[in-house]
């Protein structure tokens, strides 16, 4: 029983091992900023959109904009708005504008740990 454990447990090992790349890649930033210029009408130049109708996205989580944006592309949210905007979007071009937002100064921004 022991032996069947640690064989599946190994198996498990591998398929993560061989996972591509681009399937851990958590986007680009530097390209994220070039993509975010179709956000700075609503949302602001780095994320700090002053109008309160629109969310800021400075400082927010990447795993969170990623999540949501292709909830936006996927028209599992529904917002005529975003889903128009987020509607040409490609998998990558998501997580490199979450990385982009995600680095950015806001009223979410979490400073990263001094060792």
């Amino acid at each position: 029983m022991m032996k069947r454990y640690w064989v599946l447990g190994l198996g498990g090992l591998s398929l993560c091992m061989a996972l591509p790349a681009a399937a851990i890649d958590r986007g680009d930033p530097v390209r994220g900023q070039e993509l975010s210029a179709a956000c700075i009408a609503c949302h602001g130049e780095d994320g700090n959109s002053p109008d309160p109708q629109y969310p800021k996205l400075a400082g927010q989580h990447a795993d969170y904009m990623a999540r949501m944006l292709r909830r936006y592309r996927d028209t599992d949210i529904q917002n005529p708005i975003m889903n128009g905007m987020a509607s040409g979007l490609s998998d990558a071009d998501i997580w490199d504008l979450a990385a982009y937002y995600a680095e950015q100064e806001g009223p979410l921004h979490t400073p990263p740990r001094r060792r």
